[in-house]
């Protein structure tokens, strides 16, 4: 593969796809927003990262968390796994990039380079790092803060653009307290974005998927640690395809006007409206971490104070932007504009523009996925088979196929049409724990 270097950073733009027509007394505006960054990279190839003449991407600094506690010993194979995934990520790296091996227990130990510093990616320091590798065993606890806080202050001391972290564990976070993650999650977030990836089945869904969510990363179960590799070369290709960090969605709207709520769509739910920043008068900016060659789509939900027929007023304009230090930020030039129009044509005031219809059904699966497990869990065979009835109807009606699959090895499908399920006496645990991890995913609307 040839290399090649790029002279600039992605393209981005914004498309609004919405009904704007409401009733008369009408008040709720709901929109999709389509952001996409192109002319970056390699979008939609098979490789998610672009390939670069050494020193022309942008500057990175990633950290691998590797989880090193005992349970990593059984079978020993989880370990030997490990290593040879952190190995395969350490080779994926472009040169020049900074990185940092970290092993996790109970305290957090810098593996490579150590020394309260980050090495600087080429085949000698990638080597050192693989030696560094075969000498990593397991035991101890888990306390998956002090990991992400050692990786923060190794990233930090990197003067780059894209900081990134990789984090990998096998079980339950129970040398720390919950309030003692969240704590070094808030401290984190913004800081540098993470991918969190539980291997086996002995680790806590909601613990990793709560991390990629509050750092703005991927959540995925790797069930059988044979797939460990391929899985963190996959993303380490991404992250060497990030080009822009810090991305913000920057919401404006008119006085009198109420953001109900802003949330990712699309590649997966993510809510943002708690995230919200201030940017100045009426407006907001909500993050969204950082973009290589990509397109998701946001949905954005406003109240406006009602008006009168034939009345048409501008009810929030969307832009991005990157938030920089001093308070200021860079805009990245594209904008999109969400309006309302208040008409008497019922036809042209009831319809639901096909976008909204469709990420509002995604939603809505997630969320019966998710209540419909805990249900389970908690032993309301009844309740839990309501919701995850709904849920294969969702997902039958919007053809995710990939959520159907995972769904009908936890339910015995009678008709998907009408979400009439039967709850299997027995289920995997992995295959529980994936559906659970993949509720989020979401397959995107045919435009």
């Amino acid at each position: 593969m040839a290399n090649f270097a790029k002279s600039h950073a992605p393209q981005f733009s914004v498309d609004v796809y919405q009904n704007e027509y409401l009733p008369e007394g009408g008040r709720e505006v709901n929109a999709i927003v389509t952001v996409t960054a192109t002319g970056g990279g390699t979008i939609g190839s098979a490789l998610a990262a672009p390939v670069y003449a050494p020193g022309h991407g942008p500057s990175a600094a990633v950290a691998v968390m590797v989880d090193c506690s005992g349970s990593m010993d059984y079978p020993p194979t989880k370990m030997r796994n490990a290593r040879d995934a952190t190995a395969a990520a350490i080779d994926t790296l472009r040169d020049g990039t900074h990185f940092a091996v970290i092993g996790g227990t109970h305290v957090a130990k810098e593996v490579y380079p150590g020394g309260g510093r980050l090495a600087v990616a080429d085949a000698r320091t990638r080597e050192e790092a693989k030696q560094a590798l075969r000498r990593l065993g397991a035991g101890g606890g888990t306390a998956i803060g002090t990991w992400l806080r050692l990786a923060d202050r190794l990233l930090s001391s990197a003067d780059v653009a894209i900081r990134h972290g990789i984090l990998l564990t096998d079980g339950r976070n129970e040398h720390e307290s919950p309030e003692d993650l969240r704590a070094a999650l808030d401290e984190c977030a913004g800081r540098f974005t993470c991918d969190a990836r539980g291997v086996g089945t002995d680790w806590e869904v909601k613990e990793v998927t709560g991390i990629a969510s509050a750092l703005l990363g991927t959540a995925d179960i790797v069930a059988d640690p044979a797939g460990l590799a391929a899985d963190f070369t996959h993303m380490m290709e991404t992250a060497m395809g990030k080009e822009v960090a810090d991305v913000a969605l920057r919401v404006w709207t008119p006085v009198g006007t109420t953001i109900r709520f802003v949330k990712q769509v699309a590649p997966t739910v993510e809510e943002l409206t708690g995230r919200r920043t201030e940017a100045g008068p009426r407006a907001g900016d909500y993050p969204t971490g950082s973009w290589g060659d990509e397109s998701r789509d946001y949905h954005l939900c406003v109240e406006v104070p009602a008006a009168g027929l034939g009345r048409e007023m501008l009810a929030a304009r969307v832009s991005l932007v990157v938030p920089q230090p001093d308070g200021t930020a860079q805009n990245l030039g594209a904008q999109g504009l969400v309006r309302a129009v208040w008409t008497d044509d019922m036809t042209a005031s009831t319809s639901i523009n096909p976008q909204v219809a469709h990420y509002t059904g995604q939603a809505e699966l997630a969320q019966a996925i998710q209540k419909g497990l805990d249900l389970r869990k908690a032993g309301d065979f009844d309740g839990a088979t309501a919701k995850l009835g709904r849920a294969v109807q969702l997902a039958s009606a919007s053809g995710n196929a990939d959520t159907a699959k995972l769904l009908a090895k936890v339910v015995d499908v009678v008709d998907a049409a009408t979400g009439t399920v039967r709850l299997k006496a027995k289920v995997a645990e992995a295959d529980e724990m994936t559906l659970e991890t993949r509720s989020t995913k979401t397959v995107r609307v045919k435009k």
